[in-house]
């Protein structure tokens, strides 16, 4: 996903997606078993899943992406559980972290904005990467370093959920995935309550090669993650069918995936899934992706028990004026469809 830009006058123990033999990193496991399979499907009180083997249509929350430094009028429709704040990434040179490469992570603008969003019971979730800037992990010389990095930003947020958006070239960039997992680890034993997702590329045949090697190296390195989120969009040219089926498709081939992979049950893979759709006009050629699209992937979403639905963003959740956007050039600001205000947030919402 791309990183917010100014309007125009842009495994793993998955808490558990656990394979047999992981090591809980905080050492929490279900009475009666040593076994951490015995925890796949499951999330921790903040994010407000239910046990095991209990997901129903209701379970499936909305938590759309917004922008940390400029709020939007959408930001509220919808009645999001929880916004997902993008992007932390280094200030381009070092270990310092910012918000979208712009704003001090202490910036009082930003921590007023995020009191704000809170108002309504919801919480945050911290979102690092993006397709953007220079992400923490290539630019930080050392796991301790780089966790302490990730810890100043969740604090400045007043967040104990960890977004990690990993695309591009940096997916496919090892020595930064090994240090990335190294020091989500330690985070973790630092702060127990911390729940992390991966937010990665998908294609209607699933997670490649990168994505699934990540989710194996934060397994390495016994990480918890609750969600790995994909994203359902960006599938190139050749893809001129409708969004909303390939949105369906992706998410049926990663669950098998998650599901061969760590020996899940249908309902706890699909647990452990959250699909993100960039809504409206992509700056992909035919894609497309329209309200009856966002209603078709809730009404997936709410039969499978999937975690969360969300989407690029919050920010373009309305009509563009006349000549702002057009199928080839996807505005930063707006949709480029036909739709009232707010309308992709209420359809995402159920």
């Amino acid at each position: 996903m791309r990183r917010f830009l100014k309007p125009a006058a842009g495994v793993l123990c998955l808490v558990a997606l656990a394979c047999s033999g992981c090591s809980s990193g905080d050492g929490d496991a279900d009475a009666g078993t040593g076994s951490a399979t015995a925890r796949a499907g499951r999330t921790t009180a903040a994010e407000a899943s239910p046990a095991p083997g209990s997901s129903t249509s209701s379970d499936t929350s909305y938590a759309p992406y917004v922008s940390a430094t400029t709020a939007a009028a959408t930001d509220s429709a919808g009645s999001p559980t929880t916004y997902n704040l993008a992007f932390v990434i280094s200030d381009g040179s070092g270990c310092t972290p910012e918000w979208d490469g712009v704003a001090a992570i202490g910036d009082s603008a930003v921590k007023s904005r995020t009191r704000a969003l809170k108002k309504s019971g919801a919480r945050v979730r911290v979102s690092f990467g993006g397709a953007s800037g220079k992400e923490l992990a290539s630019t930080c010389d050392s796991a301790d370093e780089l966790a302490a990095a990730y810890g100043a930003a969740l604090d400045a947020a007043g967040s104990t959920q960890a977004d990690f958006d990993v695309e591009g070239a940096q997916l496919g960039d090892s020595d930064s995935v090994a240090l990335r997992s190294e020091a989500i680890a330690l985070l973790q034993k630092k702060r127990p309550g911390l729940t992390v997702s991966f937010t990665l590329p998908v294609m209607p045949s699933g997670l490649d090669a990168e994505g699934l090697a990540l989710l194996e190296s934060a397994n390495d390195h016994s990480v918890d993650v609750s969600t790995v989120n994909i994203m359902t969009m960006n599938y190139g040219s050749s893809y001129d069918g409708d969004m909303g089926d390939y949105a369906i498709t992706s998410a049926g081939a990663a669950h098998a995936q998650l599901k061969k992979v760590f020996g899940l049950s249908d309902a706890d893979a699909w647990h452990g899934l959250a699909l993100t759709s960039m809504i409206g006009v992509n700056d992909v050629k035919h894609e497309t992706f329209g309200l009856a699209d966002a209603a078709q992937v809730r009404e997936f979403a709410e039969k499978k028990g999937v975690a969360w639905v969300s989407m690029w963003s919050t920010f373009r959740d309305r009509q563009c004026e006349k000549g702002s956007a057009t199928a080839d050039d996807a505005a930063t600001d707006c949709s480029g469809v036909r739709q009232s205000a707010g309308a992709f947030a209420r359809a995402f919402a159920g």
